[in-house]
């Protein structure tokens, strides 16, 4: 019988991201997956990044995970989305080689050590009094483990729907997982079922491109990860993307044919995402609309299937032929494979902790679609917190647990844990109240103390964190005292040039603060140090919404009051005279460890949360023989 540290099952992303933090970290890790040939495979859109989600993956790269690395090896395409926008929004978004960025991670996941990469499928866990010891395989063989991490995204008793056929599987040409989730029902695993889907991909010489808009890469030196150097992606050659549009007539072809799809037909009736909504939801809850987005973008260099996003489907073959050739662009597109909705097995979230370990289950931890997410980087950030807390578990060391102040990792957490989803859940900035001080450009400052502490980064790394901190400061102090006036002719001409006026001298700091003021003007006034466009990007930031940021940092400061008032541990909520019995009930099963938690339940108000502190604080001068 082979023993291992932490055992991960599943090699998706978040799979990937837990066994690679944990043997980082000391662990003896195996990473289990029914194919290695399909390790971190993209079975939806081959792209990282957007708004929020490329917030992730700057994090997971601050946390010393992999994703970013990978993506910059693999992309195709990079760009940076909502220039026009404020700060909160803006975001990478990368287009990838698929196959290239499989190969990259695989080649990561054999290439670490202490990482064993082993080709099975796990039946069932080994217990002793609530606690995992082991894993068997189908066959029958037992791998001991300390703590396990499950990461099985769509294979848990997946099905795949195209119109009205079914067949099993977590994607199109691979088995689904169906003696695991029966084990997890056995022991209490509370699960339930959501679906996702996929559009058609479509070969490239069939397009006709003249009539779509053309989105080309940026040409700039952009990348994830601040360990990517700048000769290393310089030169990369970028594919575009293109833009076209359904139209009255594609609309009508899916509401003729809705009786055929399985979302629609009663074959597939699990909960979907709701911010990637399939062609027939589109066209059925928005009959307004006389037009949606499609973008056909490439899957690599080395093949020519593009991937259309906006189109994922259930209809049958037959009908996504018909409805391809009505759009712009796409009609005499040869399909290569046809969309799919897939249903799946999710553990319900509000079954975890914080560090993502079952309440149920000690040393047990999950990670990606099987928690209740969609997306990769969503994925990818779980996977990457679950692997650090098993391996913190057998260290005896406290979990990490990010806030939804510090990070948008700690906010899809806190989300999940306590809210729960009902829908496949997709991180969004309009989700943060704090997104002015969660930007994806200071990743690296809120989060890389974390990651060399665990010893996921390296010391030089962490030294260039710190001292991009340093410049910064640097600068902004000599900003602050250099004054320039009016008479002064750059800023004479800057001034006349942007449309501003000025009426006496002014701080460069405070000019910098100005709308049509940017970075790029200053540097023609005073030599400044030398910095990357993103820290300067940074600095600006800094500068320009500063007050905003300081009443984000105020209202930051009251909400971790709360945070700190802690709900001890084996607490009744039955005993609160005064709150209401749904708030009971939320409270009871939630079980949340401070107030903060407590406030952002569904089902409980303020007046319950008052009730609550009062009980709390009574309760707590009994016990320091303080009678009230």
């Amino acid at each position: 019988m082979k023993s291992f540290d932490v055992i991960v099952i599943g090699a998706g992303h978040a799979g990937c991201e837990a066994a690679l933090a944990a043997a980082r970290m000391g662990m003896e890790t195996a990473l289990f997956t029914m194919t290695l040939d399909n390790v971190a495979r993209m079975s939806c859109n081959p792209s990282i990044g957007g708004p929020a989600k490329g917030h992730l993956v700057k994090e997971i790269d601050a946390l010393g995970g992999e994703m970013a690395k990978n993506i910059d090896k693999s992309f195709i395409q990079m760009r940076v989305l909502n220039t026009k926008k404020g700060p909160a929004v803006r975001a990478l978004r990368a287009q990838a080689d698929k196959n290239l960025y499989h190969i990259e991670m695989k080649q990561a996941i054999e290439n670490q050590d202490k990482l064993s990469a082993i080709q099975a499928e796990i039946s069932e866990l080994i217990l002793e009094d609530f606690k995992v010891s082991a894993v068997k395989t189908k066959e029958g063989l037992i791998y001991k483990a300390k703590s396990v991490v499950l990461a099985t995204g769509t294979f848990m008793r997946g099905t795949l729907h195209i119109g009205k056929s079914r067949q099993e599987g977590g994607r199109m040409g691979e088995p689904s997982s169906k003696e695991l989730p029966e084990f997890l029902e056995k022991i209490g695993i509370e699960m339930s079922r959501f679906k996702t889907g996929t559009p058609p991909r479509v070969n490239k010489n069939s397009i006709d491109f003249s009539v779509m808009i053309e989105q080309p890469g940026d040409s700039s030196s952009l990348k994830f990860s601040d360990s990517t150097t700048d000769e290393s992606i310089k030169n990369r050659k970028q594919l575009s993307c293109y833009l076209t549009h359904t139209n009255v007539e594609v609309h009508n072809k899916v509401l003729s044919n809705l009786n055929k799809a399985s979302i629609f037909n009663g074959t597939l009736n699990s909960q979907g995402p709701r911010y990637c909504p399939s062609i027939e939801d589109k066209v059925s809850k928005f009959k307004d609309k006389e037009r949606h987005q499609v973008f056909a973008e490439p899957e690599g260099y080395s093949t020519n299937e593009f991937y259309l996003n906006g189109l994922s489907t259930s209809l049958p073959v037959d009908v996504q032929e018909s409805m391809l050739k009505r759009i712009p662009g796409l009609e005499k597109a040869s399909i290569m494979r046809y969309g799919y909705a897939v249903e799946y097995d999710y553990i319900k979230p509000e079954a975890m902790s914080y560090s993502l370990e079952s309440k149920k289950i000690e040393g047990l931890f999950f990670g990606g679609q099987i928690i209740g997410t969609t997306g990769y980087e969503e994925a990818a950030a779980s996977g990457l917190i679950a692997g650090i807390n098993a391996a913190l578990k057998i260290k005896n060391i406290d979990p990490v647990i990010l806030g939804r102040d510090s990070s948008y990792i700690g906010l899809m957490i806190d989300d999940l844990i306590t809210k729960g989803t009902i829908e496949p859940y997709r991180v969004l900035t309009a989700r943060s109240e704090y997104r002015l001080i969660l930007r994806y450009d200071n990743a690296d400052i809120r989060l890389s103390k974390i990651g060399y502490d665990l010893g996921l980064i390296s010391e030089k790394k962490y030294e260039k964190v710190k001292q991009k901190v340093a410049k910064v400061e640097e600068v902004k102090s000599l900003l602050k005292k250099s004054h320039v006036s009016t008479f002064n002719p750059e800023v004479k001409r800057l001034l006349e040039e942007r449309g501003e006026t000025l009426k006496s001298g002014i701080s460069l700091y405070n000019l910098l603060k100005r709308n049509n003021i940017v970075y790029e003007d200053i540097k023609k006034i005073i030599d400044l140090p030398y910095l990357s466009s993103e820290v300067e990007y940074h600095i600006e930031t800094e500068i320009k919404y500063e007050g905003y940021i300081n009443i984000q940092m105020e209202m930051l400061e009251k909400q971790q009051k709360l945070e700190s008032k802690e709900i001890p541990k084996n607490f009744d909520f039955n005993e609160v005279q005064n709150i209401a019995t749904e708030a009971k009930q939320k409270l009871s099963e939630i079980r949340p460890i401070n107030i903060g938690q407590a406030s952002r339940i569904s089902g409980v108000n303020p007046a319950d949360i008052s009730f609550l502190i009062l009980y709390i604080e009574k309760l707590e001068k009994e016990r320091n023989g303080r009678k009230i």
